[in-house]
């Protein structure tokens, strides 16, 4: 039988998101209920229907996001700080869903979280996405995209070890084996760098040599970064926000964006890249008003993509929103070969394949675990395990 935590992780979908915080303050009530009870009631056909929602909202928009911002530098743009500001810009835009996402009535009677506790957490992660941001900006000026977005695969293998260290993921043999898979195929594409020539793509000049060596790296530790943000993200949901509302959940996601955006404006006044932005807009492919509209569709995808990851991270688990994630893999690079002149070579192929098979291997441990979690509920009790665990994180929320 998986024990509580696994359980609660990688399989419950969180009721809160549609219907409110059923566990109430820890301050008020006896804390969150069991995950295997929260599990039998939560996983409908309206939960799954909000998942795939969810799902589709992440790939459309990261996929769409990924090739406007390579757009941006093909057509001329090169202000790593105007492309770091594009993927928390968007921020101010979630006011609109958040007006009209009307309280719940367990929203109305909880008492809100410390502010100091609220503003650590905004303050924090923000500043880590601000920072996240900018190595995916010099990433996709390095690498091409379909490279780019094969290397930051390895959030998932990155994310299988945050999750264990802060969400107390319980690693499986195939959790295991989607780490390995992921892992080797990026190390396959550094390795194979010579294949794709070191190409931006679309005409663009290829960068100067060692540039696609820095890209690779830049890429592998800001999907560790983004791995470590989705983690704590979850764990803000759990120790701090104590909800999982939708409006708490756009507003999260708003507060950290808009402190990440004041990280990219800070640099691009600070780098003085902001006096370049006039003549770069001149120059840029087929005029100003193209400029505009890629970094502004640019903006928006970015928000849509984390608005279904960070609802993932809060229905299910972390781990969950990133394997979907990866989903996309074998999206932006057939994409990046027909808009941007990619060439789809063998390794890239390979890697391909194996990252698919890297996420198979976590959707079937979904699967299996997801068994198990309905035999338990069959035999309408928990394990010994299970009953420990859950007893021992009700009286941690109690104390904090």
């Amino acid at each position: 039988m998986a024990h509580a935590q696994e359980i609660q992780l990688q399989i419950t979908g969180v009721p809160e998101l549609e219907s409110g915080d059923k566990g109430g303050d820890s301050r008020d009530g006896p804390g969150p209920e069991p995950p295997t009870r929260r599990l039998a009631r939560g996983r409908g056909v309206r939960w799954w229907a909000l998942v795939a929602v969810d799902m589709l909202m992440l790939l459309a928009g990261g996929t769409v996001a990924t090739l406007l911002s390579r757009l941006y530098y093909n057509s001329g743009g090169n202000s790593k700080w105007m492309a770091t500001l594009t993927q928390s810009g968007g921020a101010p835009l979630l006011v609109i869903p958040l007006l009209l996402t009307p309280p719940t009535p367990s929203e109305e009677e909880r008492r809100r979280p410390a502010p100091s506790k609220l503003a650590a957490v905004y303050l924090g992660i923000g500043v880590l996405i601000g920072i996240d941001n900018l190595m995916y900006a010099y990433a996709l000026q390095y690498l091409p995209v379909s490279t780019f977005s094969l290397v930051a695969a390895t959030q998932l293998a990155f994310n299988a070890v945050t999750s264990r260290l802060i969400n107390a993921q319980r690693f499986t043999p195939l959790i295991a084996n989607s780490v390995v898979v992921l892992t080797f195929a990026a190390a396959l594409l550094g390795v194979g760098a010579s294949s794709d020539g070191t190409s931006s793509g679309g005409g663009a000049p290829a960068p100067p040599r060692g540039r696609y060596a820095a890209g690779f790296v830049l890429t592998l530790a800001a999907s560790a970064v983004f791995a470590l943000i989705l983690s704590l993200y979850e764990l803000a949901f759990e120790r701090v926000v104590r909800a999982r509302t939708p409006r708490w959940v756009l507003r999260t996601q708003m507060h950290t964006n808009l402190v990440a955006s004041a990280v990219a404006v800070a640099g691009l006044l600070a780098s003085g890249e902001w006096r370049t932005v006039p003549g770069e807009m001149a120059a840029f492919r087929d005029g100003p008003a193209r400029y505009v509209l890629t970094l502004a569709g640019a903006a928006v995808s970015w928000q849509a993509a984390l608005a279904g990851q960070v609802r993932l991270v809060a229905r299910v688990s972390s781990l969950f929103a990133n394997a979907t994630g990866a989903v996309q893999l074998p999206l932006v690079p057939v994409f990046a070969v027909v808009l941007f002149g990619d060439r789809m070579t063998g390794v890239k192929a390979v890697a391909m394949l194996m990252a698919v098979w890297g996420f198979l291997s976590y959707v079937y441990q979904h699967y299996l675990d997801g068994r198990r979690a309905a035999a338990a509920g069959k035999d309408g009790a928990e394990c010994a395990v299970c009953a420990a665990r859950a007893a021992s994180e009700i009286d941690i929320l109690q104390k904090i």
